[in-house]
């Protein structure tokens, strides 16, 4: 059975860390092959300036602080990412509401979903509408 990220390389940008270990294990599960984790802003800026990476996935709030200098810094290098949150929708700042966002609780069949959408030939990194 194929693995939906099997190879692939991951940031996850995350600072609980029982939500953390969560995510790490449906990671491995769905065949990830490398998982760096931050759990601020600085060590996520540090992990993409020193390392490369197929997709993250950014919890839109560490203790306080927002992710979008985050989220610019993937963009500028071509990084597809997903945000993460246990809130609405509605706190996200203009330039970010096409991004795809995984509302906590979620599901790994989600996650893998989400993941695989995003690093698919031809995806742009944001949601399409439906038609």
């Amino acid at each position: 059975m194929d693995k939906v990220l099997a190879g692939r390389r991951v940031l996850v940008v995350e600072d609980e860390m029982l939500v953390l270990i969560m995510i790490e294990d449906m990671l491995a599960d769905l065949g990830c092959e490398s998982v760096l984790a931050a759990a601020s802003v600085h060590q996520a800026l540090a992990l993409i300036d020193a390392h490369t990476f197929d997709v993250a996935m950014l919890d839109m709030n560490l203790s306080g602080d927002k992710t979008y200098a985050v989220a610019d810094a993937l963009a500028a290098h071509g990084v597809p990412f997903v945000f993460s949150t246990g809130y609405s929708q509605h706190g996200m700042r203009d330039g970010y509401r096409d991004r795809p966002l995984l509302t906590k609780p979620f599901m790994e069949k989600e996650l893998g979903d989400i993941l695989a959408r995003l690093l698919a030939p031809g995806s742009t990194g944001h949601v399409r509408s439906a038609s």
